[in-house]
């Protein structure tokens, strides 16, 4: 019987490689996309249009197909761009060619450069459109790829990584210790150490922490129902089942000035009591 398959975008390092690792090591074959291809490639990855940094990143696709292949499974690189709609149809159709299938995708990678740290005001249009075609409808176009085949197998999961602050309120605007447009969690990554330091951003989670919860919902079909369409709180789901040992958990957010957005609770409480008044059950 061949193994199921996982496709991750986004898997040159960070988040998504640790995703791809701890597929492989689940026994999944992964197909891994994103840019940088070898190492030392160089690539502007500046989160300001104030500053320019082309340093080159550590981390590639070649060396997270090393560490599949170490869990004895196969890796297949898909050198892909997330705002080249062309690239991403050919990375979806070679996977389709070459294992006949996709059980799991990570919708991990994102729109990198400058406009994450800059105020509304400061930003071109034209910039937050491209941030939106990469971070919306770049995972919509391999949905579209991948869903048919889960339907007719009747199984298969995306998983979209996302961050908290989409929810929360920053406590300060964008570059003075807020967050601007597609900031990720607070997350231990390479791009994080290389970037964010000069915004007051440091520390996190090990991505391992997410590539665990990534394995788990990968591998647990049954129990993974309750949570469709539901956002998982990553860190504390990995502390609260223990998919990580030796790791001592999340810290909770530093700052109390950062709220996050209760209108789904409130409306929720709001009908409960309004059912309640009616008699409705």
């Amino acid at each position: 019987m061949s193994r199921k398959v996982a496709f991750v975008t986004g898997a040159s390092r960070g988040i998504g490689k640790a995703c791809a690792i701890h597929l492989a090591r689940a026994g999944f074959d992964v197909a891994i996309s994103a840019r940088t291809v070898e190492e030392g490639e160089a690539r502007e990855h500046s989160s300001t249009l104030k500053a320019s940094n082309t340093k080159p990143l550590p981390g590639s696709l070649r060396s997270t197909a090393i560490e599949i292949e170490n869990a004895g499974v196969q890796a297949l690189l898909l050198a892909a761009d997330l705002l080249d709609y062309a690239s991403l149809g050919a990375a979806a159709t070679k996977v389709l060619e070459r294992w006949g299938r996709v059980d799991v995708v990570v919708q991990n990678g994102r729109y990198i450069g400058p406009g994450h740290m800059d105020l509304l005001l400061e930003t071109p249009i034209e910039l937050i459109e491209t941030q939106l075609r990469a971070n919306v409808v770049a995972p919509l176009i391999l949905s579209q790829y991948f869903l048919p085949g889960m339907r007719e197998r009747g199984e298969g999961a995306f998983i979209g990584i996302t961050s908290a602050a989409g929810y929360g309120n920053p406590p300060a605007p964008a570059g003075r210790g807020g967050w601007g447009m597609g900031q990720p969690g607070l997350i231990q990554t390479e791009r994080l150490t290389a970037d964010m330091a000069d915004f007051g951003f440091s520390g996190g989670a090990p991505p391992e922490v997410i590539g665990a919860v990534c394995a788990w919902i990968a591998t647990h079909p049954e129990e993974r129902c309750r949570y469709n369409g539901d956002t998982i709180e990553g860190q504390y789901f990995c502390q609260e089942k223990g998919l990580l040992p030796g790791w001592a958990g999340p810290m909770p957010g530093r700052d109390e000035a950062m709220r996050y957005d209760l209108a789904g609770a409130r409306l929720d409480d709001y009908e409960a009591k309004r059912r309640k008044e009616l008699g409705i059950r």
